[in-house]
């Protein structure tokens, strides 16, 4: 299996929805743009959060066992990922790519 480079890309926050709807929070992220984690064998990278990791590992997973070219040509690249995590009031972006040996 391929390694799997994920980049943080971009970290969004909408205070408005977080002020009406949220309770709360510490530490709701730790992730910063530029951090780069690696996935070994289709496996979750240490620090990476449960909930963006279920929203990249079928992409992950396919990445790394050479598979790509998603949803008929949506990437430059084919063998990448632009991915987001689920949380709707501070999303961040995943840049997923192959690491070419």
């Amino acid at each position: 299996m391929k390694d799997v480079k994920i980049t943080v890309m971009r970290r969004t926050e909408y205070p408005d929805l977080i002020a009406q709807f949220e309770n709360p929070i510490e530490h709701a992220c730790e992730m910063t743009v530029g951090q780069v984690l690696i996935s070994r064998n289709g496996t979750r990278p240490e620090g990476l959060c449960n909930e963006a990791w279920k929203c990249m590992e079928s992409f992950v997973n396919t990445l790394a066992q050479g598979g790509g070219n998603f949803f008929d040509g949506w990437m430059k690249n084919p063998h990448s990922a632009m991915v987001s995590c689920n949380d709707g009031f501070r999303p961040v972006s995943y840049y997923l790519e192959t690491v070419e040996e």
